[in-house]
C-alpha cells in the first residue's frame, strides 16, 4: 500500500510501488489530504487492473503542453497562429512551471476568476479555456497524459453575440465623415459583406474592371476557400476611379501599387480610430466596421438574394453562423405586422359571398 505526506501547502507527496518493484514518489496538489488519497488510490487502482501509468505524466509542465499547441497550429498552417500565442501568453502568466497533472478544476476556477476581476469578457476567458483544453488533447492523444488528467473545464455564459447594423441613412452619415481613402473599403464591405482583412489584402490582380468581378484566393479567407463576387454598377464605378487614382500615383512617384487600397501608395493596416471618430459624429457611436458584414447579409436577404448565394458571397460556410447576421430591425417586423393584416383583409374579402355585406354575414350566421 501506498502512503501520503505532505510537501507543502496545498502540495502532496504520493508514494507507491510499481509492480517490478520501482518505488515512485510523485507530487500532485491537491487542497486537502482526503484529496491526495484519492488520487493515490486511483494510480494504485490503474496498476492493479494493468493499466498504464504514464510514467511520463508527472513531469510533464504546462511549458510543455503550450509549445505543443503552438506547434501543432503552425504545423496545420492555421493564420490564427498569432491569437494563439497571444492566448498562451495569457496562460502563461498562471500556470508557467505548473506540472500538468496539477491543473485541476479548482485551479482552473481561480484563472477564471483572476481573469474576471482584471476586466476580461467571458467570451474571451472562454478562449483561453478552449486553448487549454486543447493542450491536454493533445497530450492525451500523445499518450502522454491518460483521460483521468483531464481536468474538467466548462466554459462560462457568454454575452448575446453583437447585432448592430447600419441602416442606409446612417450609413451615408458615416461616409460623409470618412477620409477618402477609407471611403472605398467602407463601400465594398457594405456592399459585399466581407471581412475587413480581406479587403485590405485585395490587389489590383484580383479585380476584374472589364467585367466587373472581384476574387479572393483559396487560402487567403478565414475558411480557406476562395470566392468570387461580381460588382454593382456604383460599386464598379468606385473601383475604378480608385484604380485611376493609383495608376496616377504610380506615373508621379514612379513606383508600383499592387494594393486597391493604400495610403500614398502603402497597404492600409487599419483605421480603428478613424472609423470611431466617424461614427461618434454620424451620431452612431459604438458601431464598428463589422457592422458592415451584417448590414450587407441583411441587405441581400431583403432584397431577394437566395440565402445559399449570399452565403457565397459573405463567405459564411455554416447556416447557423449565417443566421446570427441575419439581423430582424424593428422596421422588419412593422412590415411583417402589415403583411399578416393585409393577409387576413384579403382572407376575409374572398370567404365573403358575391354581393354579401360583412353585417349580412354576420346576420346569417345567426339565423343558421
Amino acid at each position: 500500500m501506498g502512503s501520503v505526506r505532505p510537501r507543502g501547502p496545498g502540495r502532496w507527496i504520493l508514494s507507491f510501488s510499481l509492480p517490478n518493484c520501482e518505488r515512485r514518489r510523485p507530487t500532485v496538489r491537491a487542497a486537502t489530504r482526503a484529496e491526495a488519497e484519492r488520487e493515490l488510490r486511483r494510480r494504485e487502482g490503474d496498476i492493479a487492473q494493468g493499466r498504464p501509468l504514464f510514467t511520463h505524466a508527472d513531469t510533464l509542465t504546462f511549458d510543455a503542453l503550450a509549445k505543443d499547441f503552438i506547434t501543432d497550429y503552425e504545423i496545420n498552417g492555421r493564420r490564427s497562429v498569432e491569437k494563439a500565442k497571444k492566448i498562451v501568453e495569457k496562460l502563461t502568466e498562471v500556470f508557467t512551471g505548473w506540472k500538468a497533472v496539477n491543473i485541476t478544476t479548482p485551479a482552473i476556477r481561480t484563472y477564471i476568476e483572476r481573469r474576471q476581476r482584471e476586466g476580461f469578457k467571458n467570451a474571451t476567458i472562454n478562449r483561453d479555456l478552449a486553448a487549454l483544453k486543447r493542450m491536454f488533447r493533445l497530450a492525451i492523444d500523445a499518450k502522454l497524459l491518460s483521460h483521468d488528467h483531464l481536468p474538467r473545464i466548462d466554459l462560462l455564459k457568454e454575452a448575446p453575440p453583437r447585432s448592430g447594423f447600419f441602416e442606409w441613412e446612417a450609413f451615408q452619415l458615416v461616409l460623409r465623415h470618412l477620409p477618402a481613402r477609407i471611403k472605398p473599403i467602407a463601400l465594398l464591405a457594405y456592399e459585399l459583406g466581407w471581412r475587413l482583412r480581406e479587403v485590405l489584402g485585395l490587389q489590383w490582380h484580383q479585380i476584374n474592371l472589364d467585367e466587373g468581378w472581384v476574387r479572393l484566393a483559396p487560402g487567403t479567407t478565414k475558411n480557406d476557400e476562395g470566392r468570387i463576387a461580381y460588382l454593382s454598377p456604383a460599386l464598379l464605378a468606385t473601383l475604378r476611379a480608385q484604380h485611376a487614382m493609383t495608376r496616377e500615383l504610380e506615373h508621379t512617384a514612379g513606383v508600383i501599387v499592387p494594393w486597391v487600397f493604400h495610403r500614398k501608395g502603402r497597404r492600409i493596416g487599419g483605421f480603428r480610430k478613424v472609423w470611431a471618430k466617424a461614427c461618434r459624429e454620424a451620431g452612431v457611436p459604438g458601431m464598428v466596421f463589422h457592422d458592415l458584414r451584417r448590414t450587407a447579409i441583411r441587405i441581400m436577404i431583403r432584397s431577394g438574394v437566395p440565402e445559399r448565394v449570399a452565403m457565397m458571397i459573405s463567405g459564411h460556410r455554416t447556416r447557423s453562423v449565417f443566421e446570427r447576421y441575419n439581423i430582424v430591425s424593428e422596421a422588419d417586423l412593422q412590415d411583417a405586422s402589415k403583411k399578416i393584416g393585409a393577409y387576413h383583409q384579403l382572407n376575409g374579402k374572398q370567404r365573403m359571398e358575391p354581393h354579401q355585406s360583412s353585417g349580412d354575414l354576420i346576420d346569417g350566421r345567426r339565423d343558421r
